[in-house]
């Protein structure tokens, strides 16, 4: 009875692996996107922050202008996909088992994840961003 009950249940169980797979493989270029944009950004406001740090901004000041405008682009991409997935969830129902379409859970604790991982993603270049020599950001040009 295992032996049946493992062969019948063998297609779903690899589409439900590769699905898996696809999702973590999606968490992982969503946090390279947000590390990379917030590098950039830093990057091109370099100058800026020297100024603020000459004119006597704090590096939790700094800190917290950096992760501040990564959270806003997060909370923003959450609230487009938090609406998305709410109007194409409907089209899938017959492929959620246990949960039903609107569950605010799974989404609760989805973006819960997404804005851990987006944390995680700013916090290199706003480190990079506190570090920055203001004489040297005021030269740079």
């Amino acid at each position: 009875m295992d032996q049946y009950l493992g062969e019948s249940m063998g297609p779903r169980r690899l589409s439900t692996t590769l699905l898996g797979a696809f999702a973590a493989f999606a968490l992982l270029l969503a946090a390279i996107g947000v590390y990379s944009v917030m590098n950039y950004l830093v990057s091109q406001r370099r100058h800026e922050i020297g100024i603020r740090m000459a004119l006597g901004a704090s590096q939790r000041e700094i800190l917290k202008l950096v992760v501040g405008q990564g959270m806003w682009l997060s909370l923003l991409g959450i609230g487009f996909g938090i609406a998305a997935a709410l109007l194409l969830t409907r089209i899938m129902t017959s492929l959620l088992y246990g949960i039903t379409p609107s569950d605010p859970l799974t989404y609760i604790a989805n973006s819960l994840m997404l804005l851990a991982v987006a944390l995680l993603a700013c916090l290199i270049p706003a480190r990079r961003a506190m570090s920055v020599d203001p004489i040297i950001a005021l030269r740079y040009q």
